[in-house]
């Protein structure tokens, strides 16, 4: 069986098209015959379900921590922590406790985004529409903003990462063996040291980073304390409810949050009409002549991989003011070798247009900016050449057409529509979320205590 005739058994096989000559036209043929050719070459011999993203009760087919094996009970415990206002115990201002929690700068209503360049936690105060009227409580000092100096990530697909953030600090295995030197004690790379991975790892030293803490209260009146008792229950009663095993819950949550309705996963599994023939276009130009698969790859479209091209820092106007100097060298700021600065992990891609913030600073307003950029492949920051900047950093010569269908794959097809099912209906607190402040319960139209 020759290679075409081998993609044209394979479209018959997953009702692509029916195979009675019912074919819309010869250009959507031509497209998906190109499509799934390409998509055959890059699947690392696995085709099409090397890009596959499993369902969200899958949890054999997740990606999990093995310290920390998924159960329906744990996810469902995580889900409530995740958007729980009423953990947000350890504000630096007591008016503030009760009004964020982990969602207020990773919710469904931005992608798991914040809506804005930089989320705030604590300190911040309203919600708009999707998170883009959130802002700074003018009483509040700036350097008491609970914000990061880059611009907070989508936890979508987190469970393809296993080691997390821009530089890549959490997670005590994978590409993070041998940096122990790096995990600082006093710091929250020090929770490194207790053996988890990186979604883990980054839930529990964000309990401490952003002010949350399970206190009596969660414990005993807002009936989480059963919960616990019952999903640790080979801990001492003592070990069960605290902060390292919230974390741990709301990590096994995040590694549920696929993004497994979007078009692109939908014609992966063989509904052909799915995206369409501009759609199709643009998902050949990201896995032929762009390149952009040499990197965003498998399930999520990311990698676990480092890549300096340039891209600007946090605006210095931004909330964080100067950035310091450890994040600007993104991954060299964490390992200390000079060959890994400037370079930023590869980001996963699904749901990018509900924030319209790009790169590590924030400093892209659209997708379709990111790729004219990347066509065009002259680095924003001088000081990246060289020794530095990435190899496959190098135009790309799309034409117009290309760059258009290119960011209608990447903006829609890849788009899932439908990330409410990730949201609670009520918090056992009856508090409002993903934030509580007088503010955001107005915008959120929230009558919660």
């Amino acid at each position: 069986m020759n290679k075409i005739t081998h993609i044209l058994v394979l479209m018959c096989g997953l009702s692509l098209f029916s195979c009675n000559n019912d074919i819309d036209t010869p250009k959507e043929f031509n497209a998906d015959e190109e499509l799934l050719q390409l998509l055959e070459e890059k699947g690392q011999g696995k085709g099409l379900a090397f890009f596959q993203l499993p369902e969200s009760t899958d949890f054999s087919s997740i990606p999990q921590d093995p310290d920390n094996p998924l159960s329906a009970q744990k996810v469902a415990l995580g889900k409530l922590l995740f958007h729980e206002t009423a953990i947000a115990t350890k504000p630096k201002f007591v008016d503030n406790k009760g009004g964020y929690s982990c969602a207020s700068c990773h919710h469904a209503d931005a992608g798991f985004q914040a809506g804005l360049m930089q989320g705030i936690g604590e300190g911040g105060e309203g919600f708009g529409v999707s998170g883009e009227g959130r802002a700074a409580m003018p009483h509040i000092p700036e350097d008491s903003l609970d914000v990061q100096p880059v611009k907070s990530p989508s936890i979508l697909n987190g469970a393809y990462q296993e080691n997390l953030l821009w530089n890549g600090q959490f997670g005590a295995g994978g590409l993070n063996k041998g940096t122990e030197a790096q995990w600082t004690e006093g710091t929250p790379k020090a929770v490194n040291h207790l053996g988890f991975q990186g979604l883990e790892t980054q839930a529990i030293a964000g309990m401490t980073v952003h002010r949350l803490a399970i206190d009596q209260w969660v414990q005993e009146d807002a009936a989480y304390g059963p919960e616990f008792d019952q999903i640790y229950q080979h801990l001492p009663k003592e070990e069960r409810c605290n902060i390292e095993t919230a974390g741990l819950a709301i990590a096994a949550f995040e590694r549920t949050v696929l993004s497994n309705q979007a078009p692109f996963q939908n014609y992966l599994k063989g509904q052909g009409n799915a995206m369409t023939v501009e759609q199709k276009q643009g998902a050949i130009v990201f896995f032929g002549k762009g390149a952009c698969s040499n990197c965003h790859t498998g399930p999520a479209l990311n990698s676990m991989s480092f890549h300096a091209l340039g891209m600007p820092d946090m605006p210095e106007n931004g909330r964080a003011g100067i950035v310091p100097e450890d994040v600007q060298l993104g991954r060299g700021g964490f390992t200390q070798n000079p060959e890994d600065n400037y370079k930023f992990k590869t980001p996963q891609l699904y749901n990018l247009k509900d924030s319209p913030f790009y790169g590590h600073g924030g400093s892209f307003h659209s997708v379709e900016e990111v790729v004219r950029y990347k066509n065009q492949a002259t680095p924003a920051k001088s000081e990246v050449t060289g020794q530095w900047l990435a190899e496959d950093f190098k135009p790309l010569n799309l034409t117009e057409a290309e760059i258009k269908n290119l960011v209608d794959f990447i903006e829609n097809a890849l788009y899932d529509p439908n990330l409410s099912r990730y949201v609670p209906e009520v918090l056992p607190s009856n508090q409002c979320f993903p934030n509580n402040d007088p503010m955001s319960k107005q915008d959120l139209n929230c009558d919660g205590v």
